[in-house]
């Protein structure tokens, strides 16, 4: 399974309009995204040219109603934090790192994926990778994201200025 990690879109409709198109031509199955989509058209835009599930967390600059994720089928609202078990691995997703000891409390997860600094990201610290895919946006940072393939457990940061 290929998955998507985007973060920290803040409404750059242009980045998210380049990372979907090289989704669907790399088959990204899922798509967690760790907040600061921003605003409701950014959300609809999303949902309505992703086919696939969407993990989504809320952010810290979100301002849209968290109901109004229910319209769409595809969305999977964790709220501000949460975890889930997909293709055996425990996996956690907040926005903002002081959430990590949250998720920690929910489960043991081999890996956390976060947003809020902007900086791509990945280390271990014990037993958990996390992982930041930095700005999708492009704010105060070049726009990157992350894609993870399950199967052969190979994850990555991408530039989208290199799409």
């Amino acid at each position: 399974m290929k998955i998507g990690i985007i973060a920290d879109i803040h409404d750059n409709l242009i980045n998210l309009e380049k990372f979907l198109k090289w989704s669907k031509e790399n088959k990204i199955d899922r798509i967690f995204c760790c907040g600061d989509v921003t605003n409701w058209e950014t959300i609809k835009y999303l949902s309505e040219n992703f086919s696939g599930e969407i993990h989504i967390i809320r952010g810290n600059m979100d301002i849209y109603y968290e109901e109004e994720l229910e319209y769409y089928k595809n969305y999977e609202n964790h709220g501000r934090y949460g975890s889930l078990e997909l293709a055996g691995y425990k996996i956690g997703l907040c926005h903002e790192p002081d959430f990590f000891e949250n998720v920690k409390e929910m489960c043991e997860c081999e890996i956390v994926f976060y947003g809020h600094t902007h900086k791509p990201f990945i280390e271990t610290r014990g037993k958990t990778q996390f992982v930041n895919p930095g700005t999708l946006g492009g704010v105060f940072q070049r726009g990157t994201f992350a894609v993870w393939d399950t199967e052969n457990k190979k994850l990555e940061l991408k530039m989208v200025d290199d799409l």
